[in-house]
């Protein structure tokens, strides 16, 4: 202290009291200072900031020369309360920021995940945009995977007007032309290369045709519930589902309550194809192997058919010669992408397959449109558990030449799922039950259930509730 301050008699003799009486307080006086800051740091640091999780929906909806729908979902709040969220986007920077063009939406709940559309509009037509959804808590912004679409340079989407081939929404079982048939809850349908509907008619336990004038006959069954082998007039089926046709005119169905698929020569011969009668989950040969509740079947240009097995939470494939694997996904459901049994999906309801081996399926609990290559390789294409504002609950899909997706959805929407990832709805309206024919803005249907395209793109839907087979021409705008 001397070399610091003037020296002085007095100083020192305060120096040394200061020494000798002061120090040791203060000494204890810092400890415990120190001490108490490091509480209060360690209680600080506990506290950690985090950002929302936030995912872009990866398709666009209604997509036209100047406007669009984009979508979102915010999975996570944060370390705090959400105060803006919705779509950024740009045509200039591929990686938009809340500092570009914005539409903002409502989040601002606590309940998690919660899902979110923005309308976009003032676009510019032909002109590529950059998207994605994003969302802000006090820590800061978060934002989803970056999309890309482009506008049209004219007048987008389709122009749909829906009529009804067959049927006339009473539940019974008459052949005839037009309304003069009947059916009871047809669950699934199909069309072969000539033009011809076949339709499985569930609840009279029969499978039917409709031909492109509408004029309805029987194909199989009985119409008692059961389980025979025979001839086509004199054969069982027990809620017979989804159905599928080859190229030589075989008929696969998925007859759902006997747990088995069965196939129909164009002889009229009946036959157990795959599964014992028993509800398992076995690979094997022929009726070794068993199914849970088997929804949906597409059969490939080798004669291999794929089966949505819905109650296994799995896709199946067999054979030409009858053997039985899983291609994808195992009995506990989930939601989850990957390879082989390490995919997930969740009641499976409809099944398609393309040109190129791969398989598209309604996997109807997530509420979403999965993938599957060859070597089963499980992707997303559209929708997904927190994305219901894409998809809710699709039951069936189908696959028109150039690769279109058109799905069934069972809130009463018919979709296309376009090769450029853009959604549109056809017609219907979700949540929105009827009988009405017409353009597809105001056309309605009750419970649909399976869907078909032919070569012409002409649209047919097994529409359930309404006992009825519908058509829908579309045309491209």
């Amino acid at each position: 202290m001397s070399k610091t301050f003037t020296p002085s008699h007095t100083f020192r003799m305060k120096a040394t009291w200061f020494q000798k009486s002061f120090l040791p307080v203060l000494f204890l006086s810092l400890i415990f200072l120190i001490s108490s800051c490091k509480k209060k740091d360690t209680t600080s640091t506990s506290t950690t900031s985090t950002l929302p999780t936030v995912t872009t929906a990866g398709l666009v909806i209604n997509l036209t020369s100047t406007t669009a729908q984009a979508a979102g979902t915010v999975s996570e709040q944060g370390s705090s309360t959400i105060t803006q969220a919705g779509i950024c986007y740009s045509t200039t920077n591929k990686t938009p920021t809340i500092t570009d063009t914005k539409i903002t939406g409502d989040v601002l709940t606590p309940t998690y995940p919660v899902d979110f559309t923005a309308d976009l509009t003032g676009l510019t037509a032909g002109t590529v945009y950059y998207a994605r959804a994003f969302a802000t808590n006090n820590s800061g912004t978060a934002y989803g995977s970056v999309i890309t679409f482009t506008t049209s340079t004219g007048a987008s989407g389709f122009t749909t007007t829906v009529s009804t081939l067959a049927g006339n929404g009473t539940a019974g079982s008459a052949n005839g032309d037009g309304a003069a048939a009947m059916f009871n809850n047809p669950q699934g349908v199909a069309v072969d290369a000539l033009g011809k509907v076949y339709v499985s008619d569930s609840f009279n336990s029969r499978l039917r045709t409709v031909t492109s004038i509408g004029t309805t006959a029987n194909l199989a069954g009985n119409g008692t519930l059961g389980y025979h082998d025979d001839n086509a007039p004199d054969a069982e089926f027990y809620g017979p589902h989804g159905l599928a046709v080859d190229a030589a005119g075989n008929t696969y169905v998925a007859d759902l309550g006997n747990n088995v698929i069965r196939k129909i020569t164009p002889a009229g011969v009946v036959s157990t194809f795959a599964g014992s009668g028993v509800a398992g989950f076995t690979n094997a040969t022929g009726t070794a192997a068993t199914f849970n509740n088997p929804s949906s079947v597409a059969v490939d240009a080798a004669g291999n058919v794929y089966v949505a097995d819905y109650g296994n939470n799995a896709i199946r494939k067999i054979t030409a010669a009858g053997v039985v694997t899983t291609l994808a996904g195992f009995k506990s459901g989930s939601f989850l992408n990957g390879t082989g049994t390490a995919a997930g999906f969740k009641n499976p309801n409809g099944i398609a397959v393309d040109a190129s081996g791969n398989i598209y399926v309604a996997d109807q609990g997530n509420s979403a449109i999965r993938k599957i290559t060859a070597a089963g390789v499980v992707t997303t294409v559209a929708g997904g558990p927190s994305q219901t504002q894409l998809l809710n609950f699709p039951v069936a899909l189908a696959l028109d030449k150039d690769g279109n997706i058109y799905v069934a959805d069972e809130t009463g929407r018919i979709i296309i799922c376009t090769t450029n990832n853009v959604l549109y709805v056809l017609a219907g309206t979700a949540g929105v039950n009827g009988f009405t024919n017409g353009d597809g803005a105001t056309a309605t249907f009750s419970n649909p259930q399976g869907i078909a395209v032919d070569a012409s793109g002409n649209v047919y839907v097994a529409d359930q509730n309404n006992n009825a087979i519908r058509k829908l021409t579309v045309v491209k705008k």
